[in-house]
Parts: structure tokens; C-alpha cells; sequence
């Protein structure tokens, strides 16, 4: 049987009795409907997980019992960093979901010239904290134990800035000269940086920029993809090629 997986954004220690998240207690009893002695499966993103079991419920608080750390890891070899154009409504919701599924480390959202979606300064602050609680939820899912960072919407002029100065930058476009399993077989172990644009594609000057700053084009197949399928099917290539699809 399978165990509930309860990400805890708290310390977490053998012995403890911890408070679970107010969401999380309410679809463990309410929904769920576990009872005192149910066992369960806690982390908090630092490594590891812990067994766990439910206290007696007493008012609306509900509280697990930690009993022991497993250091258990079941992360990707391959540091991947999804620089994704921001797409509408649940598409990116699904972007983030399934790329933390994947074994994405980080997903950075770009605003892109040709982005439909326009937010401010607060919708943005939103939206981060909106993604980072699918990408949470699919950790919880998917049985990672270190939850996929999700940064703010940002032009892609500072989302490259963030990249690692060693990163194997890729750009997927249908003209590349190279597929993109060859640039995972050449990958090693340096962190990777995959560029995908939004619906309408890079503007021009934006493809530019990014080949100025390291980025190379790669294809994947004949076949033009939505945005919402070209970063998933390019992290799987990657995780085929490199990573841990083996």
C-alpha cells in the first residue's frame, strides 16, 4: 500500500510531534478520512524523508508523530534549469507540474516579448507562490524529496543573468543543426539550461540575445510542439540520454 506524502516546510526530527499544514490535515481527515495511527510519509525539502503517523485528532489541528529519517533520494543526476516563456492559465500550471515529474530543479518563468500573459509587480509575486505550491503538490505525488524551486516571473534578460556560468545553455528551435540528445550525451555533469519560448515563440532579437549569451539551437524531431510540450518531451530526452530514465 501506498503512503500519503506530506511535504512539512518546518524541522523535522525523530521523536517530534509536528503540526501538520492546515490544507494537508483537512484532506488527511476530511477527505482521506485516516484515522488516528495512520502512517505517513513527511519531508521538508532538505533531504530525505520520515515515517510519520497521525495523533489523535483533537479540535482542528492536526498533528503526526515523527518516528524515523530515511535518507532516501530520488533526484535527478542532472541539474536541469527550465527557463519557461510564461504560458496562459493552466497550461504553465501543467509546465510546472509535470517538470518537477520529470526531475526539473528549477523553473524559471520568462516574461518573452510575445508572452500573452502580462503581470505586475504583485501578480507576479502571486503567480511564484501560485507555482511553487504544484510544484509541492507534485513532489508529494511523484516521491521527490527536494522540492523543485520556482522563481518569480522575470524578463529573460535576468533569467540568463541567474544561470550558472558553466550551465550547458539550450535553446530548441526546428531549424537546429543538433539534436538535443547530443547535447545530453556531451552534458557530463554540468548543470543544464533549457530555453523554451512562449506560445508565439521567441521574438527575433530575443533568439538573438540568447545565442549571444551562450545558448545553442537544438531540434528535436520534424515536428513543431506547443510550449506546453516542448519543455516535457525535452526533459525526457535529457533524462533518457543523461539522466536517470534508464
Amino acid at each position: 500500500m501506498r503512503l500519503t506524502r506530506i511535504h512539512v516546510p518546518a524541522t523535522l526530527s525523530e521523536g517530534a510531534e509536528i503540526v501538520l499544514p492546515a490544507q494537508a490535515g483537512e484532506h488527511l481527515t476530511r477527505v482521506l478520512r485516516l484515522e488516528a495511527g495512520a502512517a505517513l510519509t513527511l519531508f521538508n525539502g532538505e533531504g530525505g524523508e520520515y515515517a510519520a503517523t497521525l495523533a489523535p485528532i483533537n479540535g482542528k489541528k492536526v498533528i503526526a508523530r515523527v518516528l524515523r529519517h530515511d535518507a532516501v533520494e530520488r533526484e535527478s543526476p542532472l541539474a536541469v534549469t527550465l527557463l519557461q516563456g510564461v504560458a496562459r492559465g493552466e497550461r504553465m500550471d501543467l509546465i510546472v507540474q509535470k517538470a518537477t515529474e520529470l526531475g526539473v530543479a528549477r523553473i524559471v518563468p520568462v516574461l518573452a516579448e510575445r508572452s500573452v500573459v502580462k503581470l505586475d509587480a504583485r501578480q507576479r509575486t502571486r503567480k511564484r507562490e501560485h507555482w511553487q505550491a504544484i510544484a509541492v503538490s507534485a513532489c508529494e505525488q511523484c516521491g521527490r524529496n527536494r522540492v523543485a524551486e520556482v522563481d518569480e516571473p522575470m524578463a529573460l534578460g535576468d533569467a540568463v543573468k541567474s544561470l550558472a556560468d558553466d550551465s550547458v545553455r539550450c535553446l530548441l528551435a526546428a531549424g537546429g543543426a543538433e539534436s538535443l540528445a547530443q547535447a545530453a550525451a556531451h552534458a557530463a555533469l554540468r548543470p543544464i539550461a533549457l530555453l523554451i519560448g512562449p506560445e508565439g515563440g521567441l521574438a527575433e532579437h530575443e533568439r538573438q540575445f540568447a545565442e549571444g549569451n551562450g545558448f545553442r539551437v537544438y531540434r528535436m524531431g520534424p515536428r513543431v510542439m506547443r510550449t506546453e510540450t516542448a519543455g516535457l518531451a525535452a526533459l525526457a530526452v535529457l533524462q533518457t540520454v543523461a539522466g536517470d530514465f534508464r
